[in-house]
Parts: C-alpha cells; structure tokens; sequence
C-alpha cells in the first residue's frame, strides 16, 4: 500500500505535470487536492502534447481512476471546455470522478475577480478565474457544491442564499449588473447531467482504496510559495498545495502518506505579483525565459525568471517533509559557462539561510550567491545520471547536499522519455 503525494516546491509552474505523469504507472488512483481551473499542467506522450486544468493528469494511464477530490473547486464552464478537449485527443474520460463535496466556480466568483483585480491598489495577480472567492464563499458556509448541483430544488435555495450575499456587493461596491437568479439556474441545470455520471463519494472511495492495498497519487496545483498560510502572503493561492493540504483536500489520513515528492525547476520563475528575491531582469532572464518556454499553461502569461533559490527550496522541504527530489528543466541551463545559486538572503544587515515568507520583509531581502561552473553540452538526450556532464552532476549534488534531500528523478526535456531515474 502506497500514498504518495506530488507537491510544487517553488512558486509554481514546476512541471508536476510530467512527474505525476510518470509517478502514474504505479497508481491505480490519482486524486487532485486542491485549486481551481486557475491550475495547469503539461504532458508531452510520444509528440503529443495534453493540456490540463482540472482532469488529473494521470488519467492518461489506462488503470488510472482519476479524482477530482473535494478541496478541489470547479468551474463548471472551464471544465466543459477540458473534457471536450481531451475528448478530442481520445482519451478516455470513463475513468474519471468528481467529489460530491467539491465547492463550484460560479459565474458571480469569476466576476467578483476580475472587478477586484481591476483595482490599482492591493493587486495580488491572480488569473481572475474566481478561485479567491470561490473559497472565501466555502469559507463563508454559503459554497455551491456538486451535491447541490445534482438536485434542482436544493441549487435554487443554496443560490439564493449566495446572491443574496454577492449581489449588493457586485452593484454597490463595483457598480456592475447584478446576476439574475432564473438565468444561472437554467445554466446550472445543463451542468448537472454533464456532471452527473462521474459523481462520486471520493474521500470514501480512496479509504477504500487503500484499505484494499491500492496504490494512490496525490496531485498538487500551484507550489508551496503561494500556501495560503506559509506562502509569500497576501501574493498567494486561496488554498494549501503543501503536502498537508493534500490529507484536507481528499480525506487520506496523514499517517497513510508513504513518500513526499517535491517538484523544483533547476532555476526559479514566478506568476503575478509578490516578492521574488533572484529575479532576473537581463538577457540572461530572457535567455532562460525563451529557452523554457516559461509561458502560463492556463494564461499565457510570460513567466518571471530567477536564478535557483535555495533558501526558498530548503523552506519548502521542511515544510513538506520531502522524502524524494524531482528536478526539472535542468536542459535549459545548457550553455552557461557559470551558474549562480542562492545560499543566503542579507536582511537588514545581517546573514540567514531562513526563507522569510512574509511578503514586505522578502521584498526587503539581497540574494547571496554561490557561483557554480556550469556546461556547454546538450543534455537532452542524456537517460542516465553518469550520461550528464561532470558540472551538471555536481550542480545536482550541490542541491542534494544543502536540502538533505535526494535527488531522484531529472528531467532534461519536454517528453516523456526525456527523464532520467537516479538509483
């Protein structure tokens, strides 16, 4: 029996993707804990490349079960988009299952987002596809869930409630048109039969699962900077991508997680607003940026680009507890004759290794830098750790040894057959 969990180990945007897909041949279970369509996640099979955004990406295994769990939230529209899609490239949805509990995207969250975002003052960044309010609603006790979406009469009175509470908000606060009770209801309605044959009870499934002795996969969204409690607050997600979260957002109790594998690219990128201490902002950014194709799965945005914080990595962790390291576009780095890494922050005149998650004190941090030698060679092609030039071995070992973390899997391209299995 094996519970493993997949958690970003930056700020995102790590390539979890491409882990879980390769963690998957041994799941019979890949259950998605947490955040919204705001999420996405790449894998390339044999040339073909598959977009996701809620569907967890192990449903590409043909033994997979794939969950949406319930700390995941669901935009009803965005999912409908994704299933056709995947439809379109074959494959095979039957093995999918929704939460009951899963909290719903409505229409009023995506705006309620969108008119806060147009705010100049206190702009956090985020994707405006409403997952901030969703949960606050979830928070608030007045949610929509996938329970009651599947029975008319329960939807009218839980909707009711919400716009009682959102609509005055929409008209007064931001001077919008209000949302009218009769429209949304009727669009709901045609959900509810798109939903309807995958619902499921998933925290009862998956503790079913494992007392059978089946092998489950938890996969995050998002990374560990952006926790609501011990990311770089209030420039965060709206719900837990760290491995604890993964036991809230699907019922597994702690004591079942049997491996914590963290996801960290071989440099550092962020999304949106907040502090970002190895921030690049010269060619050598926009060699790496280009070079990793560092664009948003979900909003095309162009992704900020740093050099690899292991301050921050070593924070993550912790945090975490990971039992295993999975390093990701580490080919990018191709080409550099010198490396740099973060070893050290200087705030306020003095030395820490201590990662500050509180967003005004990071902004206040200078990166000390340890400068390595880097390589010239092409190493996407390499399928063995001994394969990799001499300097990118070390730079491997340079992390493992101040993480107290090992290294075990290394991507060196985009597809599947791109990794490298360290013993």
């Amino acid at each position: 029996m094996s519970a493993i969990v997949v958690v970003g180990a930056q700020w995102g945007d790590e390539a979890k993707g491409k882990i879980v897909d390769l963690l998957a041949q041994r799941a019979r279970y890949v259950a998605r804990y947490a955040g919204g369509s705001n999420a996405g996640h790449t894998v390339c099979v044999h040339g073909t490349t598959y977009k996701f955004h809620l569907v967890p990406s192990g449903i590409l295994h043909p033994q997979v079960t794939a969950v949406i769990a319930d700390g995941v939230v669901l935009d009803l529209r965005a999912f409908e988009i994704e299933l056709a899609a995947l439809q379109q490239q074959g494959v095979d949805l039957s093995r999918l299952r929704i939460g009951q509990g899963v909290h719903l995207t409505m229409p009023y969250h995506r705006l309620l987002d969108e008119l806060e975002e147009s705010q100049v003052e206190g702009r956090i960044g985020t994707t405006k596809r409403g997952i901030g309010p969703t949960y606050a609603d979830k928070a608030w006790r007045i949610g929509v869930r996938v329970a009651d979406l599947m029975e008319r009469e329960r939807l009218v009175q839980r909707v009711q409630r919400v716009l009682r509470r959102r609509n005055p908000t929409i008209e007064r606060v931001y001077g919008a048109k209000p949302i009218t009770l009769d429209t949304l209801i009727e669009e709901l309605a045609r959900y509810a039969e798109l939903l309807r044959p995958y619902v499921c009870d998933a925290p009862h499934l998956l503790m079913n699962a494992l007392e059978q002795g089946e092998p489950i996969l938890m996969e995050g969204a998002q990374g560990t900077l952006l926790d609501l409690d011990y990311g770089t607050y209030p420039y965060v997600t709206s719900s837990h991508p760290v491995a604890a979260g993964a036991c809230l957002g699907t019922g597994v109790a702690p004591n079942r997680l049997t491996e914590i594998w963290g996801v960290a690219k071989a440099y550092t990128t962020r999304v949106g607003e907040g502090p970002f201490p190895t921030e690049l902002h010269d060619t050598i950014g926009e060699r790496i940026r280009n070079r990793g194709r560092e664009y948003g799965t979900t909003t095309g945005r162009a992704r900020r680009v740093g050099w690899l914080d292991l301050v921050a990595l070593r924070y993550a962790a912790r945090v975490n507890g990971f039992t295993h390291l999975a390093l990701t576009l580490l080919d990018v780095l191709s080409g550099f004759e010198t490396l740099k890494v973060c070893t050290a922050y200087r705030w306020r005149g003095k030395e820490t290794r201590e990662f500050i998650a509180d967003a005004h004190q990071l902004a206040q941090c200078e990166p000390l830098y340890t400068e390595l030698d880097g390589w010239m060679e092409d190493i996407s092609g390499c399928r063995t750790f001994d394969e990799l030039p001499p300097n990118a071995r070390r730079y491997i070992h340079f992390i493992e040894e101040y993480l107290n973390t090992p290294v075990k899997v290394i991507s060196v391209g985009p597809g599947r057959e791109q990794t490298i299995l360290v013993e």
